[in-house]
């Protein structure tokens, strides 16, 4: 019969199962975070103009014609994504959520001012002219094709701001940077993009079990591996313990990336992976999607769905999970080892949001297509940059072998003064 550590001195209670949701409550529920608005003519709502534009200055969306500035309202008071976490039972979606279809690419809208049918490549642009009356026309209803989110978080930080962070980034890493990148380094090629976000909001229990070690007694043993050669080691002698670990846990504003083309391992040839670096993103001021705040800027299409990300976000739980139990046995001070650990979700909601990144790119032009697309990324919420610059391998090794060198030198000067004490 196998012996059993003995339990955690600390007393905690083994972990119960979660207690089941109500068995008559949906298991997933709809949220429609559509503006009501049909497609078409999305219009100033002071003099009925559609010559709209977002403007980084008034931080706000700008009539062209009587200069009426205003925002959408927050989008988590105007669906109640605020509610209590602690009450979500099962999956709660928002409508911009829904599963994308990569077959839907175009929309035909029929402009409401003179009749004419446009059409719109929804994969480029959510905005077009009508060739008629000049209107603009707008994609208000949340399509199928993954690129009407539930929400934006518009722009903070000007182009020039943005231009300063990252021609600051670069010029910190200039000295082992290529010879041509200092030269075809142009920040003012920046652009502004908006990338395609799913956050989620989790109620959860977690639990964790595993063995934690806590020191008894160090000492030393000297031995000799040789005819006068000795070594001197260090052992230790620890109590072994069961630790588990159980709690609820509720987690507001999970982020993750929900396009393809960021993913690392998708991706060896570009570094666009850096973008999760430069948050976080204040999504509880995101508002209500309007095209609007898209115009003079890019924009990237959602291309994967919930169940798409759910191993990830289960990753990122059990990661808060297990920093959550951290301060909890500090006791253990040869560490405590997760043999298992899980999370039962109560409940989730999924919103969907587009945020604001400046992007710089730059490709090596002498490498032709084969070439590492460097990026160079600014969250135009709060300032934070990230970004990689391609490196000169010879300068490095130069630096690297002169250190040597240096160190070297210094030993030798160092024992020729020993000598002469």
């Amino acid at each position: 019969m196998t012996a059993q550590p003995p339990q955690d001195p600390q007393g905690e209670q083994p972990p119960q199962p979660p207690t089941p949701g109500d068995p008559h409550e949906p298991s997933e529920r709809i949220i429609d975070t559509s503006s009501g608005r049909p497609d078409g003519l999305n219009k100033c709502p002071r003099c009925g103009s559609t010559e709209i534009q977002y403007s980084l200055t008034a931080k706000a969306l700008v009539c062209s014609y009587c200069r009426f500035a205003w925002n959408e309202d927050v989008a988590e008071q105007r669906f109640g994504l605020d509610s209590s976490i602690a009450e979500l039972r099962g999956h709660t979606l928002a409508s911009g959520t829904a599963d994308v279809r990569e077959d839907l690419t175009t929309v035909t809208l029929k402009c409401q001012g003179c009749g004419a049918e446009v059409v719109i490549n929804v994969e480029q642009e959510m905005q077009a002219r009508c060739h008629w009356c000049r209107q603009t026309l707008s994609i208000n209803t949340q399509i199928p094709g993954g690129a009407v989110p539930d929400a934006v978080l518009p722009f903070l930080l000007t182009r020039e701001e943005a231009v300063e962070r990252i021609d600051a980034f670069a010029g910190k890493r200039k000295t082992f940077a290529q010879g041509r990148f200092k030269q075809e380094f142009v920040p003012e090629n920046v652009m502004g993009v908006y990338i395609p976000y799913l956050v989620v909001d989790g109620n959860m229990h977690a639990v964790l079990r595993g063995t934690g070690e806590v020191t008894t007694r160090q000492y030393t043993v000297r031995r000799r591996v040789g005819k006068d050669q000795y070594v001197t080691e260090t052992y230790y002698d620890a109590d072994v313990y069961a630790v588990q670990r159980a709690f609820d846990l509720l987690v507001d504003d999970l982020t993750v990336e929900s396009a393809k083309r960021f993913d690392a391992d998708d991706n060896a040839r570009a570094t666009n992976n850096i973008l999760s670096a430069v948050q976080p993103y204040d999504t509880e001021n995101a508002v209500v999607y309007s095209s609007h705040y898209l115009k003079g800027f890019t924009s990237e299409r959602r291309d994967l769905n919930v169940r798409d990300v759910d191993a990830e976000v289960e990753d990122k739980f059990l990661a808060i999970a297990r920093s959550k139990a951290t301060p909890t046995i500090s006791r253990y001070d040869r560490g405590v080892r997760w043999d298992e650990e899980g999370v039962a979700v109560h409940g989730s909601r999924w919103v969907s949001i587009y945020v604001p990144v400046w992007l710089y790119s730059y490709a090596d032009s002498a490498k032709g297509e084969g070439s590492l697309v460097h990026y160079i990324a600014v969250n135009a919420r709060n300032g934070n940059t990230m970004g990689s610059v391609p490196v000169s391998h010879p300068k490095i090794f130069a630096v690297s072998c002169a250190a040597g060198t240096v160190a070297a030198v210094l030993g030798a000067l160092a024992g020729l003064a020993y000598m002469f004490m």
